[in-house]
């Protein structure tokens, strides 16, 4: 049975349109950016602002209760339901280790099913001290040494864990310029597993 690594935001869940529609929009009318514009992940200079004050917006987002609530992205839900017996499957996130434990349970809640594990890289945010084991997903999928297949929205991380072997799967977004859709993509996962 292969084991599958997902990347959490903007692969399971939709966190970065999510964000940007109801959180920052609003509180920014003047600005004019669309989701499908969003052509480079961090979007901060996009928007016009800091790398600190769009991560302080996302992270706000994210602890304001708003993110837990979101459902997962539909397609992928579909795919659990139908492939997820099929496989063993871990959550791969960095984000900050305060909003940590809103990722764990969100996983644990809407596909805990199928996911039993959940694994953190923080994110470095300022005032937040904590070891490093791990300066990527990439670090601790070769420290880890199980998985099989990788899928992450960031053709950067798609790449670095092909390079020593595991099948990567690039989840369509606007900043990663996938050909596929996510249903495209999701198929060939699924042609993977079986």
């Amino acid at each position: 049975m292969q084991t599958i690594a997902w990347d959490i935001d903007d692969v399971l869940i939709d966190l970065m349109r999510s964000w940007l529609e109801a959180f920052w929009l609003p509180s920014h009318p003047d600005c004019s950016l669309r989701y499908e514009e969003i052509s480079e992940n961090p979007p901060h200079r996009l928007l016009g602002v800091s790398l600190d004050e769009y991560l302080a917006s996302l992270d706000a987002f994210r602890l304001s209760g708003a993110a837990e609530q979101l459902p997962p992205i539909p397609e992928v839900l579909a795919w659990f339901r139908q492939y997820g017996e099929h496989s063993r499957h871990i959550a791969l996130t960095t984000t900050p280790l305060r909003s940590a434990p809103v990722s764990a349970a969100w996983v644990t809640y809407h596909l805990g099913r199928w996911i039993r594990s959940f694994n953190l890289v923080p994110s470095k945010r300022e005032g937040e001290r904590v070891p490093v084991y791990d300066q990527s997903k990439v670090d601790f999928l070769r420290w880890w040494g199980k998985a099989d297949i990788f899928v992450d929205d960031r053709a950067a991380n798609v790449k670095a864990v092909e390079a020593f072997g595991i099948r990567g799967i690039l989840m369509p977004q606007p900043w990663n310029q996938s050909s596929l859709t996510i249903t495209e993509t999701l198929e060939c996962l699924a042609r993977l597993v079986q």
